[in-house]
């Protein structure tokens, strides 16, 4: 029997990258699993195994709105939602001299407002049915990074919301943490490493073996790695876990 059998779960920014992972595992655990995301490509059929038990949602989690329009989408489906993984993020680096307002907004708004947003939509439903499990995706760079001001402000913003909520919302059966990734192998961190080499931020054409050698343990994160802290905080094994955010880097420091 599966870990998730008979749980429901969204998972934003779940098209890729460790949302995929994050994806994937519940899947494989028994779980339903709604994906949200701005650019689905193809969820469904890269998980027909599973096609009962995933449904892909387009939406702009920037908006309260369409997030509300899409949990209504799941609950119209699925019935329930147990679990919310807050996944989705961007990455828009610039020295601040550099970094536009539309860049400050936009990541700013990805990654913390839309976790709020999703946060709102569907609290009510969980504390309805005294039960559910949110995760965040918090970052390394919010302890403080080159070029990404406007990053480590959200992801230090959402540490701060994962407190908050989970002290909010602990009397309500309602458990919130985050799940803190260090240099993660993805394709997006791949794209932010040439830009930022193009902007002047720093040569990053040998950022991976540098971040080897700098790391106790040799070498640097899959998505797989961190989607399995993931799992855990979102199981009934993490049931006197609550407000905490669990750095997934390899290391106990920057």
């Amino acid at each position: 029997m599966g870990v998730f059998k008979g749980k429901v779960a969204i998972v934003t920014g779940g098209a890729r990258g460790i949302g995929e992972a994050t994806v994937k595992q519940l899947l494989s655990e028994g779980s339903k699993v709604a994906v949200f995301d701005l650019f689905p490509e193809g969820m469904e059929r890269r998980f027909n195994d599973f096609e009962e038990n995933i449904l892909e949602v387009t939406v702009d989690i920037r908006s309260l709105r369409h997030v509300e329009e899409a949990v209504e989408i799941v609950l119209e489906k699925f019935k329930k939602i147990d679990i919310l993984i807050n996944n989705a993020g961007i990455l828009m680096d610039h020295l601040i001299e550099e970094m536009t307002e539309e860049e400050w907004d936009t990541v700013i708004d990805v990654n913390m407002k839309g976790s709020f947003n999703c946060c709102k939509a569907i609290i009510p439903h969980m504390k309805s049915q005294d039960y559910g499990k949110i995760v965040m995706i918090s970052s390394l760079a919010a302890l403080g990074t080159k070029g990404r001001v406007n990053y480590a402000a959200a992801k230090a913003g959402i540490q701060g919301m994962t407190r908050s909520l989970a002290l909010e919302l602990g009397p309500f059966g309602i458990y919130v943490n985050a799940v803190a990734p260090g240099y993660i192998e993805t394709e997006m961190s791949k794209v932010s490493e040439a830009n930022a080499s193009k902007r002047g931020i720093g040569d990053f054409s040998q950022f991976k073996k540098a971040m080897i050698e700098k790391n106790p343990i040799r070498k640097v994160g899959k998505p797989e790695d961190v989607a399995n802290v993931i799992g855990f905080l979102a199981s009934d094994k993490a049931d006197y876990v609550t407000g905490q955010i669990i750095y997934v880097s390899g290391s106990p420091g920057a």
